[in-house]
């Protein structure tokens, strides 16, 4: 009697491949890859740099992610590349920012 062999049914192991590059390298390059296409966001950020505008707060690669970008004029499609109508704020003064909007349109009602 012949011994069948089932090698469909084995799981192989994924070769390895050979690395030189430090391990933070590796997983930098893949956050990387994994990102969209630049967009609005990633070019104010080049353009005015990772600042609050209002409060002068410096962000880092960490935490730039509280760091967001402001429409001066309101209007999120309003998107120039020179951008002229965008403002780098950190999550409390964009908060800031248009919270005062709406307590100057209540202050204006009541007095009316």
């Amino acid at each position: 009697m012949r011994k069948r062999r089932y090698s469909r049914y084995k799981n192989p192991q994924p070769k390895k491949p050979v690395i030189n590059k430090p391990l933070a390298e590796i997983v930098r390059e893949l956050k990387e890859a994994s990102k969209p296409p630049s967009s609005y966001r990633e070019q104010s950020l080049k353009i005015h740099g990772v600042v609050c505008a209002k409060c002068g707060r410096e962000f880092d690669y960490k935490n730039r992610h509280l760091l967001t970008i402001h429409h001066k004029d309101g209007n999120h499609l309003n998107n120039p590349l020179d951008g002229s109508n965008w403002e780098n704020l950190c999550i409390y003064c964009h908060d800031d920012e248009h919270s005062r909007g709406l307590l100057a349109d209540y202050l204006r009602n009541k007095k009316q």
